[in-house]
């Protein structure tokens, strides 16, 4: 079974810093896009930024500059790490993964969620 556990959130003052990492395990056999997603209370899941297995990164216009995604193939690891954060940055925050099986099969992996909260 293939899944992905995240770690890294928490509270957080605002101006502060945070660093998300996302990790898959299981029988996967490549790993194509790895993206941060997040959702606030009331409002729709939203990307943050991707990377892709070349190394392309893309950023929300509203964390342009203050996020950095990065990958580590070898560990199956996604990060990101957030700056000067700001109230407006609290939600749970979703890695998600473009995964290839080692039986040959495209899927989506999502996980399970991390909080960040920024105040206070």
């Amino acid at each position: 079974q293939v899944q992905l556990v995240e770690s890294g959130g928490g509270l957080v003052q605002p101006g502060g810093s945070l660093r998300l990492s996302c990790t898959a395990s299981g029988s996967i056999f490549r790993i194509d896009r790895m993206g941060w997603y997040r959702q606030a209370t009331g409002k729709e899941r939203e990307l943050v930024a991707a990377i892709t297995s070349d190394g392309t990164t893309n950023y929300a216009d509203s964390v342009k500059g203050r996020s950095t995604i990065s990958r580590d193939n070898a560990n199956k690891t996604a990060c990101l790490q957030m700056n000067s954060l700001k109230p407006e940055d609290t939600a749970v925050y979703y890695c998600k993964f473009a995964v290839l099986t080692v039986k040959f099969r495209f899927a989506e992996l999502w996980g399970q969620g991390t909080l960040v909260t920024v105040s206070s």
